[in-house]
């Protein structure tokens, strides 16, 4: 009591010395000093670099629809996706205000009441109760953190004054909502609404906007698929506080707090992976990207491709790819590599880009070439065992079956798919060389050895193709002869260049859509049969390897392969019971979504019956159609014998007397036709290889001519007859041989070389 009462005496003494008037006027100058000064800093007060750059955004893949597939980390492995204040929705706008800053459209930077109160709860409980850093102290933060000390806490209050003076406050809350961390990898809240809730921000309820603005107070430990319950608890004082400050009604209120929050489990989109792959290496993306892909069709492809493959596991099929091209522009509209994305060993390999054996997928391209240099589906083409020269052997093409087919028109050896006779037409057309420069006009990057190295076994698949780039080149058949480059995304340029003739590729349409034609091979039930039309193509690699289905309408291309990545043969699994019913199923959906139609007839062409054997005209037979300007011959009275059956030429006759001869009562061989005798094996050139792992008894070759019998000699080999037949013992080197036949002297040349 006494010390109280001195107080009061002293302070009288003060007033009374009239001290206090100097103090009085000393404080406004003081004050203005100081505000003078710290006006002065503040000027000159550098803002962090970092604000002056905007984040990187992450580009985002959609597909045609919009549909988003993919969003891409940034440089920081972040995702962010900017949204501008209008997308944000007052009621988010509201609860971040509410959980960070209430008084942010008041202060000029600094909320000095609440720095007041943080520094009170300091002194009385010895430790942070609150926080007092307003929405642009926190921005400063985000864009340029520094250790959390007294000097730094200075720092971040002058920058955040100066911030407010360069800035509008719209500005700042902007780049507030999209800079700020919200836990998931997620930067900003546009992209925290798209990986939570699965909605932009602007559709989000207020429970779900309290939700969101809770999460960058601990983006860590408020992680909502780890600890939910702290975040719901953050939640709800955020909802408290927003209908304290009026901006929740109490019903509203009430309902926020009931509200179940449902996450969305998941996560961003990841879809069309595969696809999306291959544009990112393919096409630089750093903005947003609008694709040409189909989301819709590639998940309904995905899932057919799935469904077939369950059903060949036991007969070692592992996996399979799929495209779909939209053929007027080029547009891929489903593109699946694999049968699944996430298998650990090989899910991540794009089937659909991975080179693989073409098997017969390349003969349509040959059969285009013959129409070009004269042929006609009609032509006929003698499918008989037939020896080929080539620069590294003899190549003695098999059909699949084992058979030979005799006299075959071009639509039925095509449409059956007949080994033999594609090499016949092949040689007849130009050869290797031609083939592989139409395949390469085609789009087709794989044949990048010389024409030699392939040789006429090109047309029956003793090269690689990519399942994309040969989808598009049967695309490019279904547009009647025009290339189109495949489009990724919906601003890629159109570009068009014609390869083929439109009429010849509406007859190659048209024999490969005829399921009649192909029905001795495939039956007429096989998954290339539709009730509307479509063109089809399959192919199969040596020892089941790979297996192709390929098929077109006007409208659309399917692509399908199946297989194994690591190469191993599936078990007696054809194209057309491997790869076929995927293509089928998939052109059934696209002909009931969008609908398909038959191929437009060009001028040009005219119907007429030809023989079925001979391929000549005839008042009888079967329709066909040809160039109108490049009618077959008619039909001629020396074709028959006088039986009315079809002569047949000596090239025939080692098949005519064989059990693959189905037209014993239809044909006979032309016993007035001289073949001209020629030396069958060895052909001239022919290079033989001496493997030393294998026995002295397998080192000889048989010798033919299509003649009854023939003197064999040479000066450098050993010739050897057995059981009616002549045989030469290879040694190495350079030999030539000498066939006598009814005394004409016929030559040829080998070339024996040790491995």
């Amino acid at each position: 009591m006494n010390e109280l009462k001195n107080r009061l005496r002293q302070l009288r003494e003060w007033v009374a010395r009239k001290a206090w008037r100097r103090w009085a006027l000393r404080f406004p100058c003081v004050w203005l000093a100081g505000w003078l000064g710290l006006q002065t800093v503040v000027t000159f007060m550098p803002l962090p670099v970092a604000l002056e750059n905007s984040p990187v955004m992450s580009p985002q893949t959609a597909d045609r629809n919009g549909e988003p597939l993919r969003l891409l980390l940034t440089s920081d492995e972040r995702f962010f996706q900017p949204v501008a204040l209008s997308e944000c929705g007052p009621i988010f706008l509201r609860a971040t205000l509410a959980a960070e800053d209430k008084r942010f459209w008041r202060h000029t930077g600094v909320d000095w009441f609440s720095t007041a109160r943080a520094v009170k709860e300091i002194a009385v409980h010895r430790r942070v109760m609150s926080g007092a850093s307003t929405i642009t102290q926190q921005l400063i933060k985000n864009a340029e953190p520094r250790p959390r000390t007294v000097r730094t806490k200075i720092l971040e209050n002058l920058q955040a004054l100066k911030l407010e003076r360069s800035w509008s406050k719209a500005q700042i809350l902007t780049a507030y909502v999209n800079r700020i961390d919200y836990g998931n990898l997620c930067r900003g809240a546009g992209t925290a609404a798209w990986f939570y809730f699965d909605k932009p921000l602007a559709d989000v309820s207020p429970a779900e906007a309290a939700f969101l603005a809770a999460l960058p107070n601990g983006p860590s430990r408020l992680n909502p698929h780890r600890h939910f319950e702290r975040a719901k608890r953050r939640q709800l004082i955020i909802l408290g506080r927003m209908h304290r400050l009026g901006w929740l009604g109490v019903a509203a209120h009430r309902r926020a707090c009931a509200e179940p929050i449902a996450l969305n489990r998941e996560g961003r989109a990841f879809a069309a992976a595969h696809f999306v792959d291959w544009v990112r290496q393919h096409r630089e993306v750093k903005t947003n990207v609008r694709t040409t892909l189909d989301l819709a069709l590639n998940q309904f492809v995905h899932r057919t491709l799935v469904d077939r493959l369950a059903q060949l596991t036991r007969r070692n099929v592992s996996n399979g790819a799929v495209v779909v091209i939209e053929n007027a522009t080029g547009n891929v509209l489903a593109m699946v590599g694999s049968r699944d994305y996430f298998e650990v060993e090989s899910g991540q390999v794009n089937g659909a880009w991975a080179p693989r054996s073409a098997g017969s997928t390349f003969k349509p391209f040959t059969y285009l070439l013959a129409l070009e240099s004269g042929m006609t589906p009609a032509t006929v083409i003698a499918d008989v065992p037939t020896d080929f020269a080539t620069s590294t052997g003899v190549f003695s093409p098999q059909n699949f079956n084992r058979q030979f087919h005799g006299p075959m028109r071009l639509r039925l050896a095509l449409a059956n798919s007949l080994n033999v006779s594609a090499v016949k037409v092949l040689e007849a057309a130009g050869g290797a060389v031609r083939l592989q420069t139409r395949l390469r006009e085609c789009g087709l990057t794989t044949l990048e050895a010389k024409a030699n190295h392939y040789g006429l076994g090109l047309t029956i698949g003793n090269a690689e193709a990519r399942l994309l780039e040969l989808t598009n080149a049967y695309a490019t058949l279904a547009r009647m002869g025009v290339h189109r480059p495949v489009r990724l995304l919906a601003d890629d340029p159109h570009t068009a260049q014609r390869v083929f003739d439109e009429r010849h590729a509406w007859l190659m349409a048209d024999m490969l859509s005829d399921n009649t034609a192909r029905a001795q091979a495939f039956g007429w039930d096989s998954a290339l049969a539709f009730d509307f039309p479509v063109a089809c193509k399959t192919g199969t690699s040596t020892d089941f390897r790979d297996n192709w289905a390929m098929g077109y309408t006007p409208e659309f291309t399917v692509g399908v392969w199946v297989g194994n990545f690591d190469g191993a043969p599936m078990q007696d699994v054809s194209g057309v019971t491997g790869a076929a019913p995927v293509m089928h199923s998939v052109m059934e959906h696209l002909h009931n979504r969008f609908g398909t139609s038959a191929f437009v007839r060009p001028n040009g062409l005219s119907r007429a019956q030809v023989n079925s054997i001979t391929g000549r005209r005839a008042g009888e037979g079967v329709a066909e159609w040809f160039v109108t300007d490049h009618l077959p011959p008619l039909e001629m009275r020396d074709d028959f014998d006088a039986s009315g059956r079809v002569k047949l030429g000596p090239d025939y006759s080692e098949w005519f007397a064989s059990e693959d001869n189905t037209l014993r009562n239809r044909a006979v061989l032309d016993v007035t036709q001289t073949a001209q005798v020629r030396v069958l094996s060895p052909l001239a050139g022919t290079v033989y290889y001496l493997d030393p792992d294998l026995p002295p008894s397998s080192r000889q070759v048989r010798l033919r001519v299509n003649a009854a019998s023939a003197q064999w000699s040479s000066k450098t080999l050993e010739c050897v007859a057995r059981d009616g037949d002549v045989f030469v013992r290879l040694q190495p080197g350079r030999h030539r041989l000498t066939a006598e036949v009814d005394g004409q002297r016929l030559e040829t040349w080998i070339e024996v070389e040790g491995l």
